[in-house]
């Protein structure tokens, strides 16, 4: 095969533009690499600072969760100071207040000798077995009445002495709750026990 006249036999020489090195592309110079100790700050990697971050929130949230549990043994200490599970009043216990709920979970106690409404007087048992229905617990609580006279005769006639019971409901029943619990009412407060009164 032949090439034309005046082409070189393997195609067009390149011709490097005029002036410009050997090997440089064409066009402006690239920007020089910066200095080892420029004064340009140098961000931080972000995993540094996300590790930061963590760490300032895991603390915060401990903070925040002793804080919450010493403000709840504060307020349990302050509320439940003078509070005694239902179940757990004796004779002889006084109230400082007579509770108004149906169901009676705690009730709060005071010292006998310091102004009190109510005073537990009798703690009846009742005997085992299945839940045995109101009618019942109630036939059980008309022995409170026998048992305030035995523990202060004159209360009987004093009509600033009433009746409170505190008994057994189908829950509690199952937890093993069996006391038919008789409280004297007082109003106006008094100090000092019933315990004898004449």
């Amino acid at each position: 095969m032949s090439q034309p006249p005046g082409q070189p036999p393997y195609g067009q020489p390149y011709h490097q533009p005029y002036h410009q090195p050997y090997g440089q592309p064409p066009g402006p110079y690239p920007p020089p690499p910066p200095l080892p100790y420029s004064q340009q700050p140098q961000p931080r990697p972000p995993q540094q600072s996300r590790k930061v971050l963590f760490i300032a929130l895991g603390v915060a949230a401990a903070v925040v969760v002793v804080l919450v549990i010493v403000g709840v043994v504060a307020l349990l200490a302050f509320v439940g100071r003078d509070s005694v599970t239902a179940t757990d009043i004796e004779v002889g216990d006084c109230l400082s207040e007579i509770p108004g709920d149906a169901r009676v979970f705690s009730v709060r106690t005071v010292s006998c000798e310091e102004p009190h409404v109510g005073e537990v007087f009798a703690v009846l048992q009742m005997p085992d077995g299945d839940y045995p229905g109101q009618a019942t617990i109630n036939a059980y609580a008309d022995q409170c009445g026998p048992r305030l006279s035995a523990f202060a005769p004159s209360a009987m006639t004093d009509d600033s002495v009433q009746l409170y019971v505190l008994y057994p409901t189908p829950e509690t029943w199952k937890l093993g709750d069996r006391a038919v619990t008789c409280i004297a009412t007082l109003d106006p407060p008094r100090t000092g026990s019933l315990k004898g009164y004449r």
